[in-house]
């Protein structure tokens, strides 16, 4: 079992999320998103691709739906990937579009250095899209900062070499202590951990993933920590994850720039110095 999201006893409490909310198309259900931003700053939506995928990806339509987007779509070649694309942004531009209250083709996605989504001209609404195999997840916050990622919860990563690769000196250890049969699920969780926390803060695959970390027990609270396992991050960083259709792992890094809904948090977020120094320290080696 992994971390559930649990909605905040206190609505005001930074950091916190509601239930993840499933939707099924263009049709949403939205209200139920936008009371989940209202309510605390933040949602996590998930959905089938099938159910945003159009019928007909040669319509002439969908260009004008990507905007900007269909430059990239129309080099695109493998129709799996280009499935993808089209779901994945036609998802994101409708999500985002029922929170702000915006026609969806209105919403140009635009992407910073290192390929971090945004909307331009609505900075306020942080973004964040990921997807695996069936799966579309969109992360939305008004509060600061946010990041998702997804994995299947048995991609296999044990006996691959993966903890070398990945993982910190604290976390291997921490690793061995858990039950052989339970350690791939802590190894995905681990990673979705890392790659959310990484689209958070704008950084992609820059950082290197053993110089940060997380706890790898599944009842431990999720927060980042340095190499040696002490703590990297205060409490403007809240970290979930949760089991979605029952086959997929999804983790949520989230900062709290303390503006609450209506901030806007482009400039604002801040990695503590301790963190920096580790990070910056292994990135020039960085794939």
């Amino acid at each position: 079992m992994v971390f559930s999201l649990e909605p905040a006893a206190n609505p005001n409490t930074p950091g916190m999320f509601a239930r993840p909310i499933q939707v099924r198309g263009p049709d949403g259900p939205w209200e139920a998103v936008r009371a989940a931003v209202s309510r605390y700053g933040s949602a996590l939506v998930h959905a089938r691709m099938d159910d945003w995928l159009p019928t007909d990806l040669s319509d002439p339509l969908i260009p004008d739906q990507l905007g900007p987007d269909q430059v990239r779509f129309r080099r695109m070649r493998h129709p799996t990937v280009r499935a993808r694309f089209v779901a994945s942004r036609l998802m994101l531009k409708h999500t985002a579009g029922a929170v702000l209250g915006e026609p969806p083709h209105a919403l140009e996605l635009a992407y910073k250095l290192g390929g971090r989504p945004y909307l331009r001209g609505f900075e306020q609404l942080d973004v964040s899209l990921s997807h695996t195999a069936d799966l579309l997840v969109v992360g939305l916050t008004r509060r600061g900062w946010i990041g998702v990622d997804a994995e299947l919860r048995d991609r296999q990563m044990v006996g691959l070499g993966t903890e070398a690769q990945m993982c910190t000196r604290h976390e291997r250890e921490e690793l061995e202590r858990i039950a052989e049969e339970q350690r791939n699920t802590a190894l995905v969780r681990l990673w979705t951990l890392k790659e959310a926390y990484s689209k958070a803060i704008g950084q992609g695959m820059r950082f290197r993933f053993t110089e940060f970390g997380f706890g790898p027990r599944e009842l431990q609270a999720a927060d980042v920590r340095l190499p040696d396992g002490s703590p990297a991050t205060g409490a403007e960083w809240t970290f979930r994850t949760a089991l979605l259709q029952e086959r997929y792992t999804v983790s949520v890094a989230l900062y709290d720039a303390g503006f609450g809904e209506a901030g806007d948090g482009a400039h604002a977020l801040r990695v503590e110095d301790g963190l920096l120094a580790e990070l910056l320290g292994g990135a020039a080696d960085a794939p």
